[in-house]
């Protein structure tokens, strides 16, 4: 049974993640001189978490700052959708959040990146002000860092040309999606980006955490909560991502999952890589 969740909420199942081997990580590669848009020295070798309702930096500013460190692709099966670039989502995206998410956050969302899979979850981390080790570990947790993931098997809430059957599971078809298992029935105006695009995937997701690390989320206290919904949260974001919940007892079991990812730098195993 899956925990009930709030409209804004995606996730995909912990047991597929508990059963993943350790894993190792490449960093490197040889930069070369069509993607050398700025000096290495120049670009910030680690994105970390910045504070709530700070001044974020531009997609395309996080472009060059991450192109400029390159990273080799470590998940061949990403290549297609890597390669791929998102869309704007509709205005009305972040509604059930205060409105100044759908005024200052969603008109960011556009997916407009391309790159290697660590590549395209540096820029997510840079673009929406969230530690990168925490992006790697989730997206590890959710999917093994695969955009193929497909999660929340249901018998209704069906992606356009994905019914019931159509995807291998008799009876039933997926709710989540891709490298973060963002959810389909509660992000539809980022369909079928979110599907398509590694880089949209990401995008949409922690635009989600942003608001809630922003204070934006307050609907999190008129739901079933453990203590008091709040803003620079970055962990009870994080659990809010699976559980739609605010550090209720799900919510804290998927941050300890998370955190344990994070602990070993799963990323960097060798049995991770898969080029």
């Amino acid at each position: 049974m899956r925990p009930a969740r709030h409209p804004r909420s995606a996730r995909t199942a912990l047991a597929a993640a508990a059963t993943c081997l350790s894993l190792a990580a490449a960093t490197g590669g040889a930069m070369t001189a069509a993607r050398a848009t700025a000096a290495p020295a120049a670009a910030p070798a680690f994105f970390r978490t910045l504070p709530p309702s700070a001044r974020l930096p531009s997609g395309a500013q996080c472009a060059r700052w991450v192109l400029a460190r390159p990273i080799k692709e470590n998940k061949g099966v990403n290549v297609p959708f890597n390669h791929r670039t998102g869309e704007h989502v509709s205005a009305s995206f972040l509604a059930a959040d205060k409105p100044q998410a759908d005024k200052t956050l969603v008109p960011r969302i556009n997916g407009d990146f391309t790159g290697t899979t660590a590549e395209i979850l540096r820029w997510a981390a840079c673009k929406w002000g969230i530690n990168q080790d925490v992006v790697f570990a989730q997206a590890a947790l959710e999917s093994w860092w695969r955009q193929t993931t497909k999660g929340d098997w249901e018998t209704s809430g069906c992606a356009p040309g994905h019914g019931i059957g159509v995807d291998g599971e008799p009876g039933l078809c997926p709710q989540s999606w891709g490298i973060l298992q963002n959810r389909f029935p509660y992000e539809k105006s980022s369909w079928p980006g979110i599907e398509r695009s590694t880089a949209m995937n990401a995008d949409v997701a922690y635009a989600i955490w942003r608001s809630c690390y922003d204070g934006y989320e307050t609907w999190l206290n008129t739901v079933t909560h453990v203590g008091t919904y709040r803003a620079g949260d970055l962990w009870g974001c994080i659990g809010r991502w699976y559980a739609g919940r605010w550090h209720t007892g799900p919510a804290q079991k998927y941050i300890a999952a998370v955190k344990q990812y994070l602990r070993e730098h799963i990323w960097t195993t060798r049995d991770f890589q898969q080029p």
